[in-house]
């Protein structure tokens, strides 16, 4: 008897602080995609891939140009030439391929420092926004996460994460605002 009666107050103050929180939820993808420092770190990646892009072209070309020569002078190469010529020819495709993945790796290793500065923008965006209208997280809803969104203690806080960015524009934050938890629980 004495455990019920300690238990059931601690479980309706779960339960009665489990109604007061509201959460928020956002599309991270949508706004980091309008942030300036997104836009030019897709910037600096495209020029980047062009580089290599470049340069592995430049080997393609080289390889192409070597096995023209190759299979022109084939039948008058002495034995040991040819073989010289082959292997020469199969460390240029190698060293081609190789380059192409190594490129794949420093690009993706790029691409994802070049993002971190937005992502940590976005990221104290959303903590200053999450502290100051007291929610209990916030959500992201990119990749359908979360088909349902209980819109009496879930907020859209996109528009004031926007404008915490200096994204958003004045007609779009007006609309914004933050509905209690209190309202919209009638009938």
């Amino acid at each position: 008897m004495k455990r019920l009666s300690f238990i059931l107050p601690l479980l309706l103050f779960c339960v009665a602080s489990q109604a007061q929180i509201q959460f928020g939820y956002i599309s991270y993808e949508q706004v980091l995609k309008e942030m300036p420092e997104y836009t030019q770190a897709t910037q600096d990646l495209a020029a980047l891939k062009a580089k290599y892009e470049a340069e592995a072209q430049k080997g393609e070309e080289e390889f192409q140009q070597k096995f023209v020569d190759f299979l022109q002078g084939q039948k008058d190469f002495p034995q040991a030439i040819m073989q010289k010529r082959q292997a020469e020819l199969q460390a240029l495709m190698d060293n081609g391929v190789a380059f192409r993945m190594k490129s794949q790796e420093l690009i993706a290793q790029a691409e994802k420092d070049m993002m971190q500065e937005a992502q940590k923008r976005l990221n104290r965006a959303l903590l200053e926004v999450g502290v100051e209208l007291g929610y209990g997280y916030i959500l992201n809803t990119d990749n359908n996460n979360c088909p349902y969104i209980n819109p009496v203690v879930g907020v859209d806080v996109t528009n004031i994460v926007r404008k915490k960015l200096g994204l958003a524009t004045a007609t779009e934050t007006e609309t914004a605002s933050p509905i209690p938890a209190q309202e919209g629980t009638g009938n």
